[in-house]
């Protein structure tokens, strides 16, 4: 009998950082999420925002990041606009940074949807990589022809089980995108 639990955790290991990537792309609407990406410069080293920084949401359309060290404030605000892929125009006032989130134009949310479509994909292809690897340790095993085949259908079956996941959570995010 082959198990299937370490593929299923590999599985779920790809569905999890899928998930985490989705929760970074960019809706309409604040989401402290969107900035954990940004890697700033303190104390002489790259760090992420949220290890210098506290994110919060002021309303639907604007983030606060309050510095744990006042001192960080500048170079917080212009990591923050050095990220192209967000957009964004942060202003501080000296204690805390504003960050608006414009609203998506059509054409920015079609551009959006396009790039969590990549991740879908590298996601995708990360899980049929695991299938291929257990298909060799299945060959490998040599077991008898019809446990080899039980095996095959198992890890066929979790496959489509976990890139089904990750089309309903795309479907999810595409039409959150979309909305206006």
């Amino acid at each position: 009998m082959f198990d299937t639990n370490e593929e299923k955790q590999k599985m779920t290991t790809v569905l999890t950082r899928f998930n985490d990537e989705m929760k970074k792309v960019r809706t309409g609407r604040a989401h402290p999420d969107m900035l954990s990406g940004v890697k700033v410069e303190a104390y002489g080293q790259f760090m992420p925002l949220n290890q210098v920084a506290n994110v919060t949401i002021s309303d639907a359309t604007m983030l606060l990041v309050t510095p744990f060290d006042p001192a960080n404030i500048g170079n917080i605000e212009s990591a923050i606009r050095a990220d192209s892929t967000l957009g964004l125009n942060p202003a501080d006032d000296g204690r805390v940074i504003r960050v608006p989130i414009p609203p998506l134009t059509e054409e920015r949310r079609k551009e959006i949807v396009k790039t969590a479509s990549e991740k879908v994909e590298e996601a995708k292809i990360g899980i049929r990589n695991i299938r291929e690897d257990a298909r060799k340790d299945i060959k490998e095993a040599k077991l008898p022809e019809d446990a080899t085949k039980r095996a095959e259908k198992d890890i066929d079956d979790l496959t489509k089980e976990y890139t089904d996941k990750i089309d309903v959570a795309f479907k999810e995010k595409e039409a959150e995108i979309m909305r206006i």
